[in-house]
């Protein structure tokens, strides 16, 4: 795999507001296991990110879209999450909110998280400021839409993004933020798929430096 410099790309940073609003699932990005600190100490956990587009307006009547490249796309929410769907993990729970019922052992442990790419919700957004001063907008909660939005569905606009790390697409990873991409080859899982696809033309030199 190799790796270019590209020429950054601009893009208007605008904070979605805190509220609740239609939103759809576009990306689901497997991180791999992180290295996490909490009130127990250190953790190494396997991480996923499950992103939003969130379509309406602010309290202002201001369409809730930011400029990239020239176009006006939704503005979108993350929010990073344990791979377990143990009964008492957030995630589950997360889950069984947005659909509306809960899930049993069975279900929740052959569940495809990839499928939530796709589907709509209500997402409430919350505001949280860290301790650098930096304000974050978090996904608290989502929900089923109500039946009168569900007919009515505003249509996809962000690509569809899957990133597996049990069969990693390098396309995808290219297209993902540098500080993403930084936190997936830090996962072991990256390290040992990259050494699997290590080839003898690794090795080789070259008179030429590069």
């Amino acid at each position: 795999m190799g790796f270019v410099a590209k020429q950054q790309q601009t893009r208007e940073f605008k904070l979605v507001p805190a509220g609740t609003y239609t939103a759809r699932c576009y990306q689901m990005i497997d991180l791999g296991t992180q290295k996490t600190t909490g009130q127990f100490g250190e953790k190494e956990q396997h991480k996923i990110r499950i992103s939003w587009e969130v379509f309406g307006e602010d309290d202002s009547g201001q369409a809730l879209t930011v400029d990239i490249k020239g176009k006006q796309m939704p503005m979108t929410v993350d929010r990073e999450f344990t791979l377990s769907m143990h009964e008492n993990a957030t995630l589950r729970a997360f889950l069984s909110n947005w659909r509306g019922k809960a899930f049993t052992d069975e279900e929740a442990f052959t569940f495809d998280i990839s499928k939530l790419v796709g589907a709509y919700a209500m997402v409430s957004v919350a505001h949280s400021e860290s301790k650098n001063g930096k304000t974050y907008a978090n996904v608290v909660s989502a929900v089923k839409l109500p039946k009168e939005l569900a007919n009515s569905k505003p249509a996809a606009v962000h690509a569809d993004v899957i990133f597996n790390l049990d069969e990693p697409d390098l396309q995808v990873f290219d297209a993902l933020s540098g500080w993403i991409q930084e936190k997936i080859q830090a996962s072991p899982e990256w390290k040992k798929q990259w050494n699997k696809d290590k080839t003898a033309f690794d090795d080789m030199t070259s008179d030429v430096p590069f």
